[in-house]
């Protein structure tokens, strides 16, 4: 996938690494792969650790898409792309010019980077594609890779759902994150 077209316009769906894509169906497979990792599945929602079936992950991006959310692939630039993560953004609230960010990266490609260029995409596409003015997103207090990751890209803790649920018999807490537009155009997320 070129990053500039002919017309000079930057191609807002690529970057150095990735590029954002549509999901497909043989895309449930890969992502089924990675919700049998039980630590990844605890990094992913509230919900009990369980692997859900391949046909369940391709109807949910279906409907997430149809309810006017924007699921991506995350692909590997170059001649053999390979599918390396998943990007959402949902939840949008039109008359606020506000949504909410979601993002997969599978459990074998941690530590490489990806997340940060895959989440910069993501915020390039919400701010100057879809015109937001705000994101937000959760993420739990015991994710600490995601909570570097996400204040690294600019994103201020907005609030703490305490004690929000319960692993191992602990509590933990859900952390609220924001990002404004303009926080992100100054160059925050640098």
């Amino acid at each position: 996938m070129p990053a500039n077209s002919a017309q000079g316009v930057s191609n807002h769906l690529a970057g150095p690494r990735l590029y954002l894509d549509a999901l497909t169906t043989d895309d449930g497979a890969a992502v089924a792969a990675w919700h049998r990792d039980g630590m990844f599945l605890r990094h992913l929602d509230a919900d009990p650790a369980t692997p859900p079936a391949a046909d369940a992950l391709t109807a949910g991006w279906t409907t997430l898409k149809t309810s006017g959310g924007f699921p991506f692939a995350v692909r590997t630039q170059g001649e053999e792309p390979r599918l390396v993560g998943i990007v959402a953004l949902d939840e949008v609230l039109w008359a606020q010019r506000g949504g909410w960010l979601a993002m997969e990266i599978s459990p074998t490609e941690w530590g490489q980077g990806f997340g940060r260029e895959a989440l910069g995409l993501l915020m390039r596409f919400a701010f100057d594609e879809v015109n937001l003015r705000r994101l937000s997103l959760t993420v739990f207090a015991y994710n600490t890779r995601a909570i570097r990751l996400y204040e690294g890209m600019g994103f201020v803790r907005e609030g703490t759902f305490r004690e929000f649920l319960v692993r191992d018999g602990q509590p933990h807490d859900m952390l609220l994150y924001g990002l404004l537009e303009r926080e992100w155009r100054a160059g925050r997320h640098e």
